[in-house]
């Protein structure tokens, strides 16, 4: 069972960005696995996903509740509408997952190695994603509130359309962004260690940046004011 983090801290405050919220996992004991291949609508409560092949299974609508995902393969897993509650997911692997208009609440994910994850219309609460690499992040349309990005490489994620709401980046390499459409609020990107923008730079309203950042954006910027820029 999750617990839990506190609030944004004095620090935050003084700066005028409030904090996300992490969660603090706190799994209980766990049994292994051993159901054979996913069920649609599943229930699974404090289940240990070990080194398992899930490649191209349906989990649509299933719910995941205290359970840890270690090393599991997820190529074409179909996992559309789940519920992944106070779990723990860890060295996940694969191609072309679908998690579009799942719910994630007080969830880590921790080293994944991710291609074309399909997270559009997903809720995210109080979700770290850390370490690892995740390429072409679909996240159209999604609602990320209290969600940490920490040490991780995004390859050209999509929040087009997307809603975020106290997301922090640190130590984040994010190349070539899409943030056409979306809303952000109380957004910091001041601990990445790069930030790309390929298009909507001009929806960063919202978002806090590093005055070095400002200088790497510069032309992002220029280009969607229309603003030429000459000797």
């Amino acid at each position: 069972m999750a617990r839990r983090a506190g609030g944004a801290g004095s620090a935050e405050r003084e700066r005028g960005v409030r904090g996300a919220r992490r969660p603090e996992l706190r799994l209980p004991p766990l049994e292994p696995y051993e159901g054979g291949e996913l069920e649609p609508d599943g229930d699974y409560d404090g289940l240990d996903f070990r080194e398992l092949d899930l490649v191209g299974q349906d989990g649509s609508g299933a719910r995941f509740m205290d359970c840890a995902l270690t090393g599991c393969a997820l190529d074409e897993t179909r996992l559309r509408n789940v519920r992944v509650l106070d779990s723990r997911l860890s060295g996940a692997r694969g191609v072309g997952t679908n998690l579009s208009e799942a719910t994630l609440r007080d969830v880590e994910v921790l080293d994944a190695r991710l291609g074309g994850t399909q997270l559009h219309g997903a809720v995210l609460e109080r979700v770290v994603v850390r370490g690892g690499k995740i390429d072409y992040l679909n996240l159209r349309g999604a609602r990320l509130r209290d969600v940490v990005f920490e040490n991780v490489v995004l390859v050209e994620p999509d929040f087009g359309g997307a809603t975020l709401e106290r997301v922090e980046f640190p130590g984040c390499v994010l190349k070539g962004a899409d943030l056409t459409h979306a809303t952000l609020t109380d957004v910091d990107l001041r601990g990445a260690a790069e930030v790309g923008i390929a298009r909507g730079a001009d929806r960063l309203s919202g978002a806090v940046i590093s005055p070095v950042q400002l200088m790497d954006l510069a032309p992002v910027l220029a280009a969607e004011m229309g603003l030429r820029v000459e000797d």
